[in-house]
């Protein structure tokens, strides 16, 4: 199987995988993966429970290396710049490389002071009016705010799941990242509330580069651009999504999204 699977090549790339594996001790999570992701663009990956996906997901803002025993080979270039070089600060990466998770895990704190927390930290407003601004333009940013700007100092954890899940992407969004990472944002939500996430993906894509794991198909075929299979830490197939759903190149690929494997 050729692992030179690319997506594109040029100035479009905002990432650029090159040679990349990850392991778990001796265990190689990850195999010699080669990919580009566009910039303002949803990236889907999916593939079967363990395939490596949400790995590889975490290994965008080196979130990984929070785990004992693991190792990273190979080259990942964020605007060309290598993010595992040992120069690379790991906290101002994971300001420019924000995530979003499985669950909604809003702070036991207020919705404001959930959004505000980042750039309270980070000192990217002085108080005040201008974190002010950056709460409402956050919330405005995640399709939140006339919902809740009339209970901003009640508690994010009295919301919906799919408003709580809004507040962590409005929390995410107020450092100002450059790429969103999503790790399955709607498997915790009803029908509805994920129609909304996804309405929302597409939107904030004309801002940031978003990539997201998945295990619904249909998701993955309505709010993405461009989609990777991943099987038994191998990227199998990468193309744009209207392709890979319409006439998959690999057998494996074909066998999975008609349910065939999986």
């Amino acid at each position: 199987m050729d692992n030179q699977i690319l997506a594109s090549t040029g100035d479009g790339n905002k990432i650029e995988v090159q040679d990349f594996s990850f392991y778990y001790g001796d265990f190689p999570a990850l195999k010699s993966l080669n990919l580009s992701m566009k910039r303002n663009r949803i990236t889907a990956l999916i593939g079967p429970s363990g395939c490596g996906k949400s790995t590889f997901l975490r290994s965008l803002n080196r979130m990984n290396e929070t785990i004992r025993n693991t190792r990273a080979e190979g080259v990942i270039l964020l605007d060309g710049k290598n993010i595992y070089d040992p120069a690379v600060d790991v906290t101002e990466l994971r300001q420019h490389v924000g995530m979003v998770f499985q669950r909604p895990n809003p702070f036991p704190q207020s919705i404001y002071d959930n959004v505000a927390f980042g750039p309270r930290v980070l000192g990217l407003a002085g108080g005040g009016s201008r974190l002010d601004q950056i709460v409402q333009e956050s919330l405005e940013g995640a399709g939140l705010w006339h919902e809740v700007k009339h209970r901003l100092r009640t508690p994010a954890l009295d919301l919906s799941p799919g408003q709580q899940q809004r507040v962590c992407i409005a929390r995410t969004i107020a450092v100002k990242p450059e790429v969103i990472l999503m790790d399955e944002p709607c498997s915790a939500l009803d029908p509805v509330a994920t129609l909304h996430i996804e309405d929302l993906m597409r939107r904030l894509a004309e801002q940031y580069t978003i990539v997201i794991v998945t295990h619904n198909m249909q998701q993955a075929a309505r709010a993405s651009h461009w989609t990777g299979f991943f099987w038994l830490g191998e990227l199998i197939e990468f193309r744009q999504t209207g392709e890979i759903f319409r006439s998959p190149q690999e057998k494996l690929t074909e066998a999975y999204i008609t349910g065939r494997r999986g």
